[in-house]
């Protein structure tokens, strides 16, 4: 009972699973005799502390069972669970006869269909054995795949390697071949044509190749190196001939050396090859070269500087012609007559314009032709034009040397100096013995300029090769210049003031050269700064200066020295600032001196005409700051004549004045100044003479009324300024 109690509770989820209503009661109602198999179970063969039995499970699914929803039905209709079963047992064993009918009517399809099976099996079975006998010959395909691969990458590695080996041998044996072209064209073409330059080229390669071969001991070398040999000595000796004929070409009688210059730059290679190829003969065309062009060059300036020289002026400065020489100086009967005028040698002129770029850079000058217009220049022009020539042939010879030749550095230094020595130290002495005997300080300083320029434009261009001839010729002409104005400095310490002639106020000609030389100097100075220089100037206003002062200690009276002193110092400063900057030195001195010596002048006219007031102005103007201006005031007598004699005369003492100091001074425009500054000193004491009068210790003098309007005399005072 206990083993159909468990098949029917076991059936249950089966019959449920199916989801027919009939199984589905079947599998919880049972036959008729379920109820007594239950009734009669002895629960005594319970063990429900096994694990067989277990009640909870047992409730989960009797509850499942409860839900479902056919069970819901019948247990709400209240049908006979019994009588339910049965109907349910016998549909399920109506439909298990018809199945069993549906089987037997489908009985040869059911066994066609199971021979097809059998059929495809064994046609499965076959295709099996053929896929593994494929399998075995991919297996077999896979291994022959590999083999084949590694004889392609080994083939591949082969084929490479004889590659390279191609490629190096090519071009070992295209190095090696010295095609037809190259022999005929080395051998009949002349060396201007191009073809026979690039074939030169090609011949230079391949020499090269052989003696890398022979280095490594190459066995084909030893077969072209008889022909490689034999074209390189026909090169090397058509080269030669071109590169000498061109050279000798340099000698003929007014040759343009540049044109053949400028034909080896364009064959410059042929040089090259024969520094690699033949250096003995590399050599020889070196040398040939240096010897020509330093004959060449020594002969051209040789030449030129003679020239030159006819055309300079025929009067030149001696030792005599000195800044603080007289003009009324003798001379011995044997010496040289002096210059017509010794101012012109401290002038500077129109010789500064030498300086400007224009002419620095302008055409040199052609003495034949100069000589044929009866022209004559100062020695500054004619050595622009010698040095400038210099310069410009100077840095064509360096460029040509260090192109052609292949030289830098030093090596090209050495080359130019070889090429330019003789003419630069026929230069060096010659103007060693121009300097020794020169007296023009300003031709020195302006050369000295023209050197300092020239220096520049070399080192512009980034030419060294003239480097140490600008100092050399500096080392020669500063020391003159300064010994030069050294002796100048000492003739005018040296001057004695007594032997200058007659005294006279007007600016003096020693003055009149210091300023035309200092302003010079000055301007010339400003664009190449020289301390030494500018020590040397700062001497010689110095001496100057005294020189002024001696001279003006030689008039009797005050008003002669000053209007001397005025009248120098006006001068000086009006030359100086034509050329000079404003605010150098020597302007800001005499600006000083010429303002201390105006003043001093100005009270000196105004004393002779108005000394009584200016003395009672003065004396009262001292008395007021002290307070004791009551001691003036028993002065009435003297106060009254100083009114009436002001009021009376000042217009003709103006007058006076005015005409007397335009008579004094050479320059209009400073004697304008003075007269300006004169009469506004004057109105300046008027008005303190007014002041004075003003005060309470005066206020009763009657003579005030005669008092001149101050506003009244200013006006009439500006009628009597002159104008200029």
């Amino acid at each position: 009972m206990a083993e159909g109690t468990a098949t029917a509770a076991g059936a249950g989820p089966d019959v449920n699973t199916a989801g027919n209503p009939t199984e589905v009661a079947m599998a919880y109602l049972q036959d008729e005799k379920t109820e007594a198999d239950i009734a009669n179970l002895n629960l005594g063969e319970l063990d429900i502390t096994t694990d067989e039995f277990i009640l909870d499970e047992v409730d989960i699914h009797i509850q499942a069972n409860l839900e479902d929803d056919l069970v819901k039905e019948a247990l709400k209709t209240g049908v006979d669970l019994r009588h339910y079963s049965k109907q349910v047992e016998a549909e399920l064993q109506r439909i298990e006869q018809a199945s069993i009918k549906d089987y037997i009517k489908e009985s040869q399809n059911i066994a066609l269909l199971h021979n097809q099976i059998t059929a495809c099996d064994s046609i499965l079975e076959r295709m099996e054995g053929m896929l593994s006998g494929f399998q075995s010959d991919l297996s077999s395909i896979s291994s022959e795949i590999q083999t084949l691969q590694q004889q392609s990458v080994s083939m591949n590695v082969r084929l490479k390697n004889r590659q390279a080996v191609r490629s190096h041998l090519s071009q070992l044996v295209d190095e090696l071949v010295v095609p037809g072209a190259m022999i005929s064209t080395i051998l009949d073409s002349p060396v201007t044509e191009q073809e026979f330059l690039e074939q030169l080229h090609e011949l230079n390669t391949k020499i090269n190749f052989a003696k890398e071969l022979s280095f490594r001991e190459t066995l084909a070398c030893s077969d072209i190196q008889d022909i490689v040999d034999r074209l390189k000595l026909k090169a090397v000796s058509k080269i030669r001939e071109f590169i000498l004929q061109k050279i000798y070409s340099f000698r003929k009688p007014m040759t343009n050396y540049q044109i053949p210059q400028n034909t080896l730059l364009k064959y410059r290679f042929f040089y090259q090859f024969l520094l690699a190829n033949e250096r003995t003969v590399a050599k020889e065309i070196r040398d040939e070269y240096v010897d020509t062009m330093s004959k060449i060059y020594y002969s051209y300036f040789k030449s030129y500087s003679g020239r030159l020289l006819k055309v300079q002026y025929e009067e030149v400065a001696d030792k005599d012609d000195l800044m603080g020489v007289e003009d009324t100086a003798k001379k011995g009967f044997f010496s040289k007559p002096s210059l017509k005028s010794r101012n012109t040698i401290f002038t500077l002129g129109q010789r500064g314009a030498i300086l400007s770029p224009a002419e620095l850079e302008g055409p040199i000058l052609v003495p034949h032709t100069a000589q044929r217009g009866d022209s004559r220049y100062p020695y500054e022009t004619l050595f622009r034009s010698q040095h400038y020539a210099l310069l410009d042939n100077g840095c064509r010879e360096y460029l040509f040397l260090s192109d052609f030749f292949m030289v830098a550095g030093n090596s090209a230094l050495d080359l130019f100096n070889s090429i330019m020595g003789k003419t630069l130290s026929m230069f060096l002495k010659s103007m060693s013995t121009y300097v020794s005997d020169c007296y023009d300080s300003i031709a020195v300083f302006l050369c000295i300029h023209i050197i300092l320029r020239f220096r520049a434009i070399t080192a512009k261009r980034n030419i060294p090769a003239l480097d140490k001839y600008w100092e050399a010729v500096l080392e020669l002409l500063w020391p003159r210049f300064e010994l030069i104005l050294e002796m100048n400095i000492s003739s005018i310490r040296n001057t004695d003031p007594q032997k200058l002639g007659v005294l006279d106020t007007r600016p003096h000609y020693i003055t009149r050269r210091y300023a035309e030389f200092s302003s010079a100097i000055v301007s010339i100075n400003q664009t190449f700064p020289n301390e030494r220089t500018n020590a040397l100037l700062g001497q010689l206003q110095i001496e100057v200066e005294n020189f002024v002062l001696k001279m003006a200690a030689e008039f009797p009276s005050r008003r002669d020295q000053l209007i001397f002193l005025i009248n120098n110092y006006d001068m000086m400063l009006s030359v100086l600032m034509e050329r000079a900057a404003d605010d150098s030195k020597e302007v800001e001195g005499f600006q000083q001196l010429l303002l201390a010596r105006t003043q001093e002048f100005i009270e000196e006219i105004l004393s002779p005409p108005f000394g009584g007031m200016i003395a009672f102005v003065k004396e009262a103007e001292a008395l007021m700051e002290k307070g004791q201006l009551d001691r003036l005031k028993n002065d009435e007598a003297r106060i009254t004549q100083l009114v009436r004699g002001f009021s009376s005369t000042w217009k003709q003492s103006v007058e006076a004045m005015s005409q007397d100091v335009m008579r004094s001074f050479t320059n209009f425009k400073n004697g304008t100044s003075i007269i300006q500054g004169a009469l506004t000193q004057l109105i300046q004491y008027y008005h303190g003479f007014h002041k004075v009068l003003n005060q309470p210790t005066f206020r009763s003098l009657a003579v005030r009324s005669e008092l001149i309007n101050l506003h009244h005399l200013m006006v009439e005072v500006k009628k009597h300024k002159p104008n200029f």
